[in-house]
């Protein structure tokens, strides 16, 4: 029977709003965010006064949002990233969901950012519930191939226990992870951002607050493209 499961795929108003055309106005609303970043300007009237100057619909607003960073957490942020070669030994500590619908929508086209601190992100958001797709087993199995490659010393996957279906991604987590011989350890978490920051290890994840706040950190969805050798649609905004 064919997989049934649907594509994390574009959105369909994607093409009009990141189009070529889009994207310097895209950048300068993103570098005038990043500005007022730097200087404490709170993120909400921060948003809305360079979105309402710009003209931007609610999903150039997110991008812009999600690809800000002020000119010290860039610095930051950069001085603490990892390249994958560099985890071995190391402890690793993965956002499930991050890492997963990252390289998801990596996978089957979406629009994926790369903001001012060169992490990559999507616009995908989980909204309390995360539905399996058809990318979910080879995005997860090239995220194991990538972290085994790696080889550091201990890997924990930790996913959101209030969002619905954790519980199932959990266990299919832990099947392929047996079936591959990877030692891992999956945790549901409350707060996975802080459960992660707690642990002191390398964090995967490509979350601004999560950035701000581990020693060192990796982003492995740039990991799986170049282990999958896709052509992924990414709008640089940084």
């Amino acid at each position: 029977m064919p997989d049934q499961r649907r594509h994390r795929g574009r959105h369909p108003a994607d093409s009009l709003l990141f189009a070529a055309a889009e994207v310097p106005v895209l950048r300068q609303a993103t570098e005038e965010l990043s500005w007022l970043f730097e200087r404490g300007y709170s993120q909400t009237a921060a948003l809305k006064l360079v979105g309402d100057h710009f003209g931007l619909r609610e999903r150039q607003r997110l991008a812009v949002l999600r690809s800000t960073c002020g000119e010290s957490a860039v610095a930051e942020r950069c001085r603490r990233r990892l390249n994958v070669a560099e985890l071995q030994g190391q402890r690793l500590a993965v956002d499930g969901f991050n890492c997963l619908i990252t390289s998801e929508a990596a996978l089957s086209g979406g629009l994926l950012l790369r903001g001012r601190d060169q992490a990559l992100r999507d616009l995908s958001s989980v909204h309390g519930s995360y539905r399996q797709v058809q990318e979910t087993d080879r995005a997860l199995q090239l995220l194991g191939d990538v972290i085994a490659a790696a080889a550091p010393a201990e890997v924990r996957w930790f996913l959101d226990r209030p969002v619905s279906n954790s519980g199932r991604l959990r266990g299919l987590i832990e099947a392929i992870a047996v079936a591959a011989g990877w030692p891992w350890r999956v945790e549901l978490a409350d707060n996975p951002d802080r459960a992660i920051a707690a642990t002191g290890w390398v964090a995967a994840s490509t979350d601004a607050w999560l950035l701000d706040r581990c020693p060192h950190w990796v982003c492995l969805p740039d990991a799986v493209v170049a282990q999958a050798g896709v052509s992924p649609w990414i709008v640089t905004l940084g």
